[in-house]
């Protein structure tokens, strides 16, 4: 098994993850600073590896953590949190055993590699969350999604949505029509030819219809695109060792190896047929995210994403549970310009020469033409490789600006997450969770979208460390 070492408190960030996080039940949230606005009423979810530690040893990848919802409820009342971990078979059993049993992403078991066959990889459910009306989906992109009560927390179970097999991989990047309230997902089927399949879903969660495309080797595929009427894939050039990752010589992580010879494929697919437009391929590039996609004025495909120039942000990953970070991994933000009928890539440009992630759109802008990008990003004067992102940011591409929170020294916020205001349809919010390492203590920060370089509108305070999170969502 891979195992990293116990996290270093040299940083202040480290420590938001040097021990495992520690629920909490339906809690009334005081407020630190200034006062809930009176128009942001609706929930707010976070999910993110919660332990990464276990029976004193630490996990290979920050993708093996166990996933942990946080939940922060707007009423009239006030803001009520939650924090409960997912309650997989996994999570259960490596609990009742007080040590690691299964592999996972960046982890092979100590058993013969004929064993670890058998031995299925743990469900993390620790990526992002699908807010149905009657449940909450926590998302894990190799298997299917747990289905949690929306107010407490509890872990219901595997969720199959109708139509998955049992195991069939779910992304966690799913993306929903705002109009239709169609949800669009994939997942990757690995083999020796690895299929993306492709789900279309009602807007209870019910999948409605699927297709299937057929890849070279097995990739990784973290995201897609909703882009109009088009589903749009970047299939990047990492292909997994099959005979180290089949040995267990290596974690699926550690097999993946980054191919430079090879190209970015590019796959659209029409959204009402699912069935493929064009396939085509453009230079070798790696992403995790997109911000967005919509169809201009002359029919071309606009596509936003965070673009790396190799696969070293995988290694920067998987140091995160060690508290020290050394690799340079820089993704900026970039637009592509796609021919849909064929593929071909008729622009490349970069917005912004600034280190980011994690972009995000206002839900009613997806697939179409977005005002705004909100991003995670640095403060000025931060050696990348040894911080993660402590400021968040809104970038407007009509006036090429960038406007941005800084959180202040040592503080942490997860993505950055667009609110409307229930009273107000010109004014909205930002709200962001901050772990705070002069403290080490977390808060829910929100932010007036208008204003978001000035001093948060409300802090709320959390009553234990939220770890660093992976993704979320606002629902009214």
């Amino acid at each position: 098994m891979t195992t990293a070492t116990k996290p270093s408190t040299r940083y202040a960030w480290a420590k938001a993850i040097a021990q495992p996080a520690a629920e909490f039940p339906p809690t009334p949230l005081p407020v630190l600073s200034g006062k809930i606005p009176e128009g942001l009423r609706g929930s707010l979810y976070r999910n993110g590896p919660g332990r990464l530690q276990r029976g004193g040893e630490g996990v290979g990848h920050w993708f093996d953590g166990d996933g942990a919802i946080l939940g922060v409820h707007f009423t009239d009342a006030g803001a009520t949190g939650i924090y409960r971990y997912v309650k997989t078979s996994g999570y259960k059993d490596e609990e009742a055993a007080s040590k690691y049993l299964y592999p996972n992403y960046g982890m092979t078991a100590r058993r013969a590699f004929w064993e670890n066959w058998i031995k299925s990889v743990k469900n993390s459910a620790n990526t992002s969350v699908l807010v149905l009306p009657d449940k909450l989906l926590a998302l894990w992109e190799g298997g299917n999604p747990h289905a949690l009560d929306l107010e407490t927390l509890e872990t219901w179970g595997l969720d199959q949505l109708g139509q998955l097999e049992k195991g069939s991989p779910y992304s966690a990047h799913y993306k929903r029509d705002p109009q239709t309230g169609e949800i669009f997902n994939f997942g990757i089927a690995p083999g020796l030819n690895s299929t993306i399949e492709i789900y279309k879903s009602d807007r209870t969660g019910q999948i409605i219809q699927q297709g299937s495309v057929t890849l070279d080797g097995v990739p990784i595929v973290h995201d897609f695109v909703l882009a109009g009427q088009y589903l749009v894939f970047f299939i990047p050039p990492v292909r997994l060792n099959l005979l180290l990752a089949g040995l267990s010589l290596r974690s699926f992580g550690e097999a993946l190896e980054w191919q430079p010879d090879k190209a970015t494929q590019i796959i659209v697919l029409d959204r009402e047929t699912l069935s493929m437009v064009s396939r085509s391929e453009a230079e070798g590039w790696f992403q995790w995210h997109f911000s967005n996609g919509y169809v201009d004025a002359d029919g071309s495909v606009v596509i936003d994403f965070i673009r790396y120039k190799d696969f070293q942000t995988n290694q920067y990953l998987k140091e995160v549970p060690t508290g020290e970070t050394h690799t340079f991994a820089k993704g900026t933000l970039w637009q592509a310009r796609i021919n849909p009928l064929t593929g071909r890539v008729t622009k490349l440009e970069e917005l912004i020469d600034r280190p980011c992630e994690f972009p995000v759109v206002p839900f009613q802008y997806v697939g179409q033409v977005s005002p705004d990008t909100y991003l995670a990003v640095h403060r000025d004067g931060v050696d990348i490789r040894k911080e993660p992102f402590n400021a968040i940011a809104r970038y407007n591409q009509a006036t090429d600006t960038l406007t941005m929170a800084d959180m202040g020294e040592n503080c942490y916020p997860s993505e950055a997450l667009h609110a409307p205001d229930a009273l107000n349809p010109d004014r909205s919010w930002v709200l962001t969770v901050v772990y705070d390492g002069n403290s080490d203590e977390s808060e829910v920060r929100i932010y007036d979208n208008d204003a978001l370089d000035d001093e948060p509108v409300c802090r709320l305070g959390l009553p234990s460390v939220i770890p660093h999170s992976f993704h979320g969502k606002w629902t009214p």
